[in-house]
């Protein structure tokens, strides 16, 4: 397992290059800046900046309110297609693959393909070879603990797999307890549950409950909780052992004396963890050989691909976030500090005349109306993404948004300076003219008017 110190290890070197560029950032900025304003120091221009947002306390609460109301939704979207954008992009090394049925969804194979396809996988030539460890069955079981009234909160949906795999194939869960990897292997009607879908349900770890089958008919099986997923993306998902159902299709057959009308069509999805491109493109061509598995035909693809068509149905809706909210959302914050910016110029034209006459030149003016739009975007970003990050992640457990099978979204690290980028930008974008018709005040015609 990966310490924690080799885990920052690794965080660093992933993001050294985003770091760096930060740095050299931000470092430019302070450069340019201190050459725009010479001979003030900088000092002076954050004394001058915080005493001219002191002017109107309440404009400018309201402004830094509608900034982070703004980012905040910006943040939201943006967390939701940073996820599916990385669920769809392919990797180079430890690339998922995955098998399903070709020409049929749900995808429902003979359960003999698990065997075949890990013999085909475990065939593959010394260093495209995956470990035993990185090939994972899904079955779908799915019931309802009340069959005479079905409600969002006492239906279930089950992954049935093999509890090794768990840690291993399982995003997110490296860190998972093995004593609860233990429990569902030795107990073979074991469940482990999510954290919302137990209290959706109102049970504990340690009770017992029924579900009535709605994808098995008459394959009703009894479960005891046994442990419970960390906080995250699994809080309305539950596991259980493969074996339970299979060994429930084999005593139907004992029953019944005829096989139950899913036993050939019981695996969902077969999964691969592969160590490189190549080694997919190998599996993939053996796998699709004539003959091999003609009845039904099966389709091997990048987990990343199948993840594409699966979101296929969302494509107007992905579509419409980021071409359409995330534009209006940016133009309403650019639209808002225009307004407050040029409120207070208007107001201030004589401060601004006064300061020519003190020696200020017009890039002064340009450059200090501009900062406080820059100061009340950045800052109003900054705390509106690191209080979204903290709540989101930590207090409510992820944003509850589903698409496709995934029913909430995190708010990734990024987003730290995703809210001081687009509070910043958006603040320059729509300061410009008001900062601009600042800079062109002519003393005369003020202080004319004055007289």
């Amino acid at each position: 397992m990966i310490g924690r110190g080799q885990q920052i290890g690794v965080w660093l070197s992933d993001h050294a290059v985003s770091l760096l560029l930060s740095v050299f950032i931000v470092g430019l900025l302070v450069y340019l800046l201190e050459w725009a304003v010479a001979p003030l120091t900088l000092g002076q221009v954050g004394r001058f900046l915080l005493r001219s947002l002191r002017r109107n306390v309440l404009r400018t609460g309201l402004t830094c309110v509608a900034i982070m109301v703004l980012v905040f939704v910006m943040t939201m979207i943006w967390s939701v297609l940073y996820f599916l954008s990385r669920m769809t992009e392919d990797k180079a090394k430890d690339l998922k693959a995955i098998v399903t049925e070709k020409y049929q969804i749900p995808s429902q194979m003979p359960f003999r393909y698990a065997s075949d396809l890990t013999r085909e996988a475990l065939s593959l030539p010394p260093g495209l070879r995956p470990k035993e460890s990185d090939l994972m069955t899904w079955q779908f079981y799915g019931g309802t603990l009340d069959p005479t009234k079905r409600t969002r909160e006492n239906v279930i949906f089950f992954f049935a797999m093999e509890p090794s795999k768990l840690r291993t194939m399982m995003d997110d869960l490296e860190e998972l307890d093995e004593e609860l990897v233990r429990k569902l292997e030795q107990k073979r009607d074991g469940a482990i549950l999510g954290r919302e879908k137990l209290a959706a349900m109102n049970k504990r770890v340690g009770e017992r409950f029924k579900v009535t089958s709605l994808n098995y008919k008459e394959i009703d099986l009894e479960f005891e909780i046994v442990g419970v997923f960390p906080e995250g993306r699994y809080n309305q998902s539950a596991v259980m052992n493969r074996d339970y159902l299979l060994s429930a299709l084999d005593e139907y057959k004992y029953r019944k004396g005829v096989a139950h009308p899913m036993a050939e069509r019981t695996l969902n999805l077969f999964w691969m963890r592969l160590p490189s491109s190549r080694a997919f493109e190998e599996v993939a061509a053996q796998i699709s050989m004539p003959g091999k598995f003609a009845a039904p035909a099966v389709k091997c693809e990048t987990a990343s691909s199948g993840i594409a068509s699966w979101l296929d149905a969302y494509r107007d809706l992905i579509w419409g976030m980021r071409f359409l909210l995330s534009p209006a959302i940016i133009a309403t914050m650019a639209l808002v500090i225009a307004n407050a910016i040029s409120i207070s110029v208007r107001e201030r034209r004589a401060e601004m005349a006064v300061l020519k006459v003190l020696g200020f030149a017009p890039a002064h003016v340009l450059v200090l109306v501009l900062g406080e739009a820059l100061l009340i975007g950045a800052v109003s970003g900054l705390v509106s993404c690191g209080l979204t990050y903290v709540v989101v992640n930590h207090v409510i457990g992820g944003f509850k948004f589903p698409i496709a099978f995934f029913p909430a979204f995190f708010v990734p690290w990024h987003a730290l300076w995703w809210g001081p980028a687009v509070g910043g930008l958006t603040a320059a974008i729509g300061s410009f003219l008001p900062a601009w018709t600042a800079r062109s005040v002519k003393v005369s015609e003020v202080f004319a008017k004055v007289g």
